[in-house]
């Protein structure tokens, strides 16, 4: 059900603005809305830049440890993970850890340039000892390959494609001597030329691409590779040491994430200040409240000891009011689907209750196997376990899936299906692929038939939901005429529907379901126009009956449930076939049969769910929700609620309230 709100209007003097906010959010039960224009009063500047920096790099800290946090061990890791319960002292505690976090950040950003600069540092260090390596064949120090007063010395390398070209040349050239070492794919070497020579020669090297020594000083190549090596060694341990320093410092991600959520409710109340109004010394602000919250809030503002005024009263009837949906843990879990297509208004009837069933119902006439069934229910249930203080996402699915798996193995008794085999003694309803009824002479699928019915009776339930919808805004005919009326209308067709089954031999049913759809169709006609004036009236009749396309399009619209139950059907039959012939083929087959039943019927499983999923859901939104559905509502967001990293552990609201900026 959809609980009733009530609205706060609130004033208080603005230094009391904090603790009050204080207080409103650990109720978990206020909204705060943007207050209507006042006469007297001005919308209060909002001033969060600052905050919202100061969180991104708060954020963007907590990323790194995360990030290295990923190779820790899993006892280490579970500790990060989102959604731990934090208590409201813990919490508000946070308020005195500022200058810790701080330090904390401004230790990860030190630690991670650290890295970084090792790393560029490293980087050049490898191409140095890269570029060194055929220096370490030089056996003097660099400083004895110098000129003297008739020789020009030349230390340097040059590739080894390129020496083949450029030895013989250096033989046949006068006054010049050398000696080549060969290193890697580089020929290291030293040259000897007279002055009078060495124009010519320079132009032989220059053409073979000969990179001059760039070393100077009294060490030899060795001795040079070593002193590169070692800064390389010396760099690394830097960069170890800054790596594990921040690996010590994962432990710090359970305390900087309750610091980044205070830091968020601390942005989050600087962003509701736009939304009060006030005067030079008091604050005024709109809110909405859960009416069963209603007394806790009164107990959390009393217990501020602020100079304060407050309010409760009903929302206008013109007044948008946000939607609460207040349901158990089973339904809870199909308000995902429903808020996919879009919330329900506060003020229409939550439609989950009725669209669970229906959709449970389906999507487990679509899978329709004892043993598929079994499956979801104990996937779904054991993810719902392990995610029990999550609300919505995966939990939700799975817990949709759960359910389903319930009519999934019911349905399978009834089809006398296990991963495709019949295992019981009895089968109830017809074989998906081969069992045929006869209507108006006409062979037809029997199970296609019957999605047909069943999708009457969900379009009836939609006109019932329709009635009820028009209740509670006060139409009493609307309800009737547009909603019962056409309940009605559909009792009558399935009631047809079923004596047109010829091997029912309930033929007597054709005419009494024709005649209560003709009357409620008649009824339909002659009430449709009774808003309207004149032609109004029969034009709106008229298109009453045209209306009747749209409601057999609907109907129509439920063969899909044949289609993919069909599907998956024969799927799970072929899987199960070839794998019990594969048993009787002797030891190794019947390996590949094992194998084959896990990976052929978990591929057909999760097929199928995804059909039935997407499929099924359409079935509710347009044939089901457009019976009577309004939406467009905006679900109900409390105050300080938007924990990214945490689950706040809700405490009496009479409790003192931490006062914390």
């Amino acid at each position: 059900m959809i609980a009733k709100m009530r609205k706060l209007n609130l004033a208080a003097l603005y230094y009391d603005r904090d603790l009050i906010l204080n207080a409103l959010e650990r109720t978990n039960a206020v909204e705060i809305r943007e207050h209507a224009a006042v006469e007297g009063t001005v919308s209060l500047p909002e001033d969060s830049g600052e905050l919202r920096t100061y969180l991104s790099g708060l954020e963007g800290a907590l990323a790194v440890l995360e990030k290295r946090a990923d190779g820790l061990d899993k006892k280490k890791n579970a500790a990060v993970k989102d959604g731990f319960s934090v208590s409201y002292a813990e919490f508000a505690a946070s308020a005195d850890k500022k200058e810790e976090m701080d330090a904390l950040v401004s230790r990860i950003g030190e630690l991670t340039e650290q890295e970084a600069a090792c790393r560029n540092e490293q980087a050049g260090l490898r191409r140095e000892i890269a570029a060194a390596l055929p220096y370490a064949g030089a056996a003097l120090p660099f400083a004895e390959y110098a000129d003297t007063a008739h020789v020009r010395t030349r230390l340097g390398v040059v590739g080894t494609g390129a020496w083949e070209g450029l030895k013989p040349l250096l033989d046949a050239a006068e006054l010049a001597g050398y000696e080549a070492v060969e290193a890697q794919d580089a020929v290291l070497l030293t040259l000897s030329v007279h002055k009078s020579a060495y124009t010519e020669v320079e132009q032989l090297l220059t053409a073979a691409g000969f990179t001059p020594c760039p070393y100077r000083g009294n060490m030899t190549g060795a001795q040079q590779l070593a002193e590169l090596q070692s800064r390389l060694a010396a760099s690394g341990e830097r960069e170890r040491i800054a790596t594990e320093a921040l690996a010590e410092l994962t432990s710090e991600i359970r305390t900087l994430k309750i610091y980044c959520d205070y830091v968020g409710f601390l942005l989050e109340k600087a962003e509701t200040v736009g939304l009060m109004r006030g005067t030079e010394r008091v604050f005024f602000l709109e809110a909405f409240v859960p009416a069963e919250q209603e007394e806790a809030v009164k107990t959390a503002l009393e217990g501020t000891m602020s100079a304060i005024w407050y309010e409760f009263s009903d929302p206008s009837e013109d007044e948008f009011v946000p939607t609460l949906m207040k349901n158990n843990k089973v339904i809870e879990n199909f308000e995902t689907i429903t808020n996919m297509y879009s919330p329900p208004d506060a003020r229409e009837m939550d439609p989950n209750t009725v669209m669970s069933f229906f959709y449970s119902l389906f999507v487990g006439f679509i899978m329709a196997d004892i043993g598929y069934g079994i499956l979801m229910m104990l996937g779904g249930g054991g993810i719902c376990f392990m995610n029990r203080k999550k609300k919505g996402g995966v939990k939700a699915l799975a817990g949709v899936f759960a359910v389903s798996g319930i009519f999934a193995v019911l349905w399978g008794i009834l089809f006398n299906s296990l991963f495709g085999i019949a295992v019981l003694p009895f089968t109830v309803m017809p074989n998906v692929q081969t069992e045929m009824y006869t209507v108006l002479g006409i062979g037809l699928p029997a199970v296609l038939v019957i999605s047909l019915m069943l999708g009457v009776v969900q379009l009836m339930a939609g006109y019932l939901c329709k009635a009820v919808q028009a209740w509670r805004h006060g139409g009493i005919l609307d309800g009737i005429f547009d909603g019962v009326v056409w309940a009605v209308f559909s009792v009558g067709v399935e009631l047809a529907l079923i004596g047109l089954v010829e091997e029912f031999r309930l033929s007597f049913l054709t005419m009494a379901g024709g005649i209560v759809a003709g009357v409620a169709l008649l009824v339909a006609v002659l009430t449709a126009g009774r808003k309207q004036k004149f032609f109004g009236k029969i034009t709106k009749g008229f298109a009453s009956i045209y209306g009747l396309i749209n409601y057999f399009s609907d109907v129509l619209s439920y063969l899909r449930l044949y289609a993919l139950l069909l599907t998956g059907a024969i799927i799970a039959q072929v899987v199960s076939q070839y794998a019990l012939d594969f048993f009787s083929m002797g030891p190794l087959f019947a390996v590949l049969g094992v194998l084959l039943m896990i990976v052929g019927h978990i591929f057909n499983l999760a097929i199928g769910l995804l059909g039935a999923y997407i499929h099924t859901a359409r079935l509710q939104y347009i044939e089901f929700f457009g019976k009577f559905y309004e939406g467009n509502g905006e679900l109900f967001v409390p105050f300080g609620s938007k924990k990214k990293y945490i689950d706040l552990e809700t405490t009496p609201a009479a409790a003192p309230v931490p006062q914390g900026r």
